[in-house]
């Protein structure tokens, strides 16, 4: 195993890590606790949770390879250098278990809640037929000379790909009702923490170890930590800039007093 140079920074690594996990994995609770009080998801956007679910599987299957496959990390070695630091941790293995788990619950809860006229779109079931072919081809190019590391990586660009393809249906729902009325900003807000500090994770690994080959060797938890920031900038916009919600509560609560007076007016006039 390499070795770290710096103490303080091999402590922060972890710190900063396990601070990356209880971001990313709490911010999948308020979206659970939120369906659960409200005994509904209407306002969750299916697309999402059902391609977050594919995402973080097959995120688990790259973390969970490269972590504990020693043959999987002797082929890393090989190919970035036998001084290279392995560029998973093992609070990533964690947070890929615990969000599979979790994003199932989620899934679970829009079958047993109010759905109103919500369903899973024909483009996201085309999505994971893709994923899951991908997946089934990958394995048999990999299997005849044993590339598991080629493997591992193919599921890392899948996840990858799957978390910018995740966001945007529910960007454009907001977008569309013009709410985010049903989708949890506690969720937002965590994880956005999370993507900060999974990046300044795999920065001080960089710094530590004098070398950048972790970034682009797992480009993966980069590319995820980027695309995760961005969103949820624009998710911060629509919630508090856009379509704030005491705008939408004085809309609502406008309305009735609206057809009041209407009302009012029409029986007068009768």
């Amino acid at each position: 195993m390499v070795s770290w140079h710096s103490v303080p920074l091999h402590v922060s690594y972890q710190v900063i890590g396990w601070i990356a996990f209880a971001c990313w994995s709490f911010s999948f609770y308020p979206q659970a606790i939120l369906n659960f009080r409200r005994k509904s998801v209407v306002g969750l956007n299916f697309d999402y949770a059902v391609i977050n679910f594919m995402k973080q599987s097959c995120y688990l299957v790259y973390n969970a390879s490269l972590y504990l496959s020693s043959v999987v990390q002797k082929q890393y070695r090989e190919k970035y250098g036998h001084n290279e630091m392995i560029p998973v941790a093992v609070n990533d293995v964690a947070f890929s278990f615990h969000a599979v788990i979790i994003n199932a619950v989620i899934l679970f809860q829009i079958t047993i809640y109010e759905r109103g006229s919500q369903k899973v779109s024909k483009i996201t079931l085309g999505i994971i037929v893709v994923v899951c072919l991908t997946a089934i081809i990958c394995f048999f190019i990999a299997l005849p000379k044993h590339h598991w590391l080629w493997l591992a990586s193919a599921f890392n660009v899948v996840q990858v790909c799957l978390t910018i393809i995740k966001y945007i249906p529910q960007a454009v729902m907001n977008y569309l009702r013009k709410s985010t009325e049903g989708w949890s900003v506690g969720f937002t807000l965590l994880d956005f923490s999370g993507g900060i500090a999974n990046y300044a994770q795999m920065a001080i690994q960089s710094i530590d170890q004098g070398s950048w080959k972790n970034s682009y060797g797992n480009i993966g938890k980069l590319l995820i930590s980027l695309v995760t920031v961005f969103f949820d900038i624009i998710f911060l916009c629509q919630h508090y800039l856009l379509y704030p919600a005491k705008k939408n509560r004085s809309n609502s609560s406008a309305e009735p007093e609206n057809a009041k007076s209407s009302d009012i007016e029409s029986s007068l006039n009768a």
